[in-house]
Parts: structure tokens; C-alpha cells; sequence
């Protein structure tokens, strides 16, 4: 994973908390939906990217 990639996905995740947070101070449900919605995007994009790491360091350790 990128650092750019890992900065991106954080980024992504914080932005999703604090709509969150402000949909349940505003009593927003679907803001506080979207927020939710857009940190479990983030999980699922920074778990693809592990999984592909993953994959290059057995790919690695086979080409030893």
C-alpha cells in the first residue's frame, strides 16, 4: 500500500466519523448513515490493499 493510498483511506475514514458525530449531534440519520457508510468503505479499501501486500511478499518469498 501506497502511502498515498494509506493518507487517502484515513483521511476517507476521519471524514466518515465526523459526519457521523454530526449526524447524531444534529440528529441526522442519514448523515449519520453516510458517515458511517464511508469508514466501512475505507476499512474494505485498506483490508484490499493488506491482502494485496499480502499476496507480493509470498510472491517474493517464492521468487527467492
Amino acid at each position: 500500500m501506497g502511502a498515498d493510498d494509506k493518507i487517502s483511506n484515513k483521511a476517507e475514514e476521519i471524514g466518515g466519523k465526523i459526519k457521523e458525530g454530526a449526524g447524531r449531534a444534529t440528529g441526522d440519520e442519514r448523515l449519520e448513515a453516510e458517515g458511517r457508510a464511508d469508514q466501512s468503505e475505507s476499512h474494505l479499501k485498506q483490508a484490499g490493499e493488506k491482502a494485496k501486500e499480502g499476496m507480493k511478499k509470498v510472491k517474493d518469498a517464492f521468487k527467492s
